[in-house]
């Protein structure tokens, strides 16, 4: 993760930095993309009409799960040129793009195309805000919604089954928030609030995994400079020796959903 800061300076600069590659490091394969839109749009089931915000959209990889509203998706991200390489593939009139961070949306910092909202997506953001604000963020954010709203929390859980060396998963771990806490956050909120867990098999050959390693596809590598990325290679290869030449890393992508609902 991106160390965490008030104004979200480290965020947009990491986020800048990766949104050439984003789309390659994370798509990961069509049958992710489409498992996790399915598992999103499941739990927020999205309704013709109704009002959309994906906070924190990067690329728009996964705001595919929104659409069923048939409305102009409200898209927020601090990278702008994440938002950039968003609006290029989704063309104007599908979305509207929103520059801002998680904080300056909950805090009513930035000026949103809508009053109240439906359906609010936030994957993957909230290890970005400090954990002292992370409480203030998920009410904000309840505040937005309209009656009967769904705010979906999508994160990984604490502990990650993911092939890095030691220190790395033992700092995701420290810094990443538990889904129970976030729970607890939308009820001190107000909403009625279900935790549920899914995950999806994953497989890359082992050039691609370890390319993906080097372009800091998850946030927290960002935290290494390269010589201890490349040590921290070195300590991959070790320990999973298996994933040689012509090997593959293989290993379940395991995802805590946090659904809040607003009262009617």
């Amino acid at each position: 993760m991106v160390t965490a800061d008030a104004d979200g300076e480290g965020t947009r600069a990491h986020y800048d930095r990766l949104a050439g590659s984003f789309d390659a490091n994370w798509s990961h394969s069509p049958q992710f993309l489409a498992w996790m839109r399915g598992a999103l749009r499941q739990r927020l089931a999205p309704a013709v009409g109704e009002r959309a915000m994906d906070l924190g959209c990067g690329t728009g990889l996964h705001t595919e799960a929104l659409v069923p509203t048939e409305r102009t998706i409200t898209a927020v991200d601090p990278s702008s040129a994440m938002l950039a390489q968003f609006l290029q593939r989704a063309g104007e009139g599908r979305i509207y793009p929103v520059r801002a961070t998680a904080q300056e949306v909950a805090a009513g910092q930035v000026e949103l195309p809508e009053r109240a909202y439906e359906v609010v997506l936030a994957k993957e953001v909230l290890h970005h805000v400090p954990e002292h604000h992370r409480g203030e963020v998920v009410a904000g954010l309840a505040r937005l919604l309209a009656p009967g709203g769904r705010l979906l929390v999508a994160m990984l859980p604490t502990v990650i089954g993911y092939p890095l060396w030691p220190s790395a998963l033992e700092r995701f771990t420290a810094l990443q928030p538990d889904p129970q806490d976030i729970a607890l956050a939308m009820r001190a909120a107000g909403l009625a609030t279900e935790v549920t867990y899914a995950g999806f098999p994953l497989a890359f050959t082992r050039d691609r995994y370890l390319a993906m390693v080097r372009a800091r596809y998850m946030s927290l590598l960002s935290h290494y400079d390269d010589s201890e990325l490349e040590d921290g290679i070195a300590q991959i290869l070790q320990e999973h020796g298996e994933a040689g030449e012509a090997g593959e890393f293989a290993f379940a992508d395991r995802f805590a959903f946090v659904l809040g609902r607003a009262g009617a």
